[in-house]
């Protein structure tokens, strides 16, 4: 799959292409650094052999497999797990997102190019316009898409027959998908965020083949600050390799790393400066809380999905945030992180 094709990944209907943030080189990274096969996929082992399973069961019938949806935060590997199955299959994908599927035309377009067991990968598949959702029912449910000509009493519907395909959905937000959306899925995976150990393997396999010479130490300590995320390690790896390329180091060791993270200020905990803006609002602005998602976002003058989707889910699991029924609240670990006394007392709710 080429840039444009990340880029846009719809042709015609005058669809506008989805800007993406990374640069083109990131982009040519990333998709070289993603696994192929299900053998060079690290993490998540019940889900790889229970999607093995699925694949060889599919392929024995010689049928399509079964529409997927993948969840879990950004970065996990929701979107190599899609590559993966199209070639495990041995047919072709064709990727795009839900804010990219303005109209439901638009969809008609790449539904009716697909060849049987062809995958159609849709990220933030929450995101489709409810009209968008409603037509792609029939086409995951019978292969039919239904398509209104003419207009008041001459208006009359049109089957059309599409060649049998597996949609792989992916989210990061779950419990946005409308429950028919959700209910036709065959198969569903949720994605958590990888141990220590899984990142380490994951950066010494990405320092391979940019043809890094690295220890595992500083692999570990890259592991340690990439919030339990693979998109992350590998981004940071890269800006790693850009250090040691400037200071004319043959081999990455434990320094090495700790001193190019701490410049880009990723702190040994991997939280990031927005990371930090956001505990510290909760800390100091809001006296550890509780406060609203909401009016975390206000302050800090981002997007609620901005921290939402990319902010909070580490901070929470990392034990840095809870949620109570009042709003967010810092948990002692996230005093104890900035050398703050922790006296507040527990609160019931």
């Amino acid at each position: 799959m080429n840039i444009e094709t990340r880029k846009a990944l719809i042709k015609g209907n005058n669809q506008k292409p989805v800007q993406i943030k990374e640069t083109e080189e990131d982009v040519v990274l990333n998709l070289s650094l993603r696994p192929r096969k299900l053998l060079e996929f690290v993490g998540h082992k019940e889900v790889a052999e229970n999607l093995k399973i699925a694949i060889a069961a599919a392929k024995q019938r010689k049928e399509p497999l079964e529409h997927l949806l993948l969840s879990g935060p950004p970065g996990l590997g929701k979107t190599s797990l899609a590559h993966i199955v199209a070639h495990e299959m041995g047919t072709k994908i064709t990727a795009t997102s839900g804010p990219a599927i303005e109209r439901a035309g638009d969809l008609i377009g790449i539904l009716t190019n697909l060849e049987k067991g062809d995958i159609l990968f849709i990220d933030e598949i929450h995101r489709l316009s409810k009209v968008v959702e409603e037509f792609l029912y029939p086409a995951m449910e019978n292969f039919q898409i239904d398509f209104i000509i003419d207009k008041g009493q001459f208006a009359r519907t049109i089957k059309f027959n599409l060649k049998p395909f597996t949609l792989v959905g992916a989210t990061t937000r779950t419990g946005l998908l409308a429950a028919p959306l959700r209910g036709r899925f065959g198969i569903f995976y949720n994605l958590d965020f990888y141990s220590i150990g899984d990142l380490a393997r994951i950066v010494k396999n990405s320092a391979k083949i940019l043809n890094l010479d690295i220890e595992d130490a500083a692999a570990e300590e890259i592991a340690r600050r990439s919030r339990g995320t693979p998109r992350v390690a590998n981004r940071l790896l890269r800006r790693v390799r850009d250090f040691a390329q400037v200071h004319k180091i043959t081999r990455i060791d434990h320094a090495t790393a700790a001193r190019s993270l701490d410049d880009l200020g990723i702190d040994k905990a991997g939280l990031d400066d927005l990371d930090r803006k956001v505990l510290r609002l909760v800390l100091e602005t809001y006296n550890g809380g509780p406060v609203g998602i909401e009016s975390i976002a206000a302050s800090l003058n981002e997007e609620t999905d901005t921290v939402a989707d990319t902010v909070e889910p580490y901070l929470l699991k990392a034990g840095y945030l809870k949620r109570t029924s009042r709003g967010r609240q810092a948990t002692k670990l996230a005093y104890e992180h900035f050398g703050i006394k922790y006296e507040k007392q527990e609160q019931m709710f």
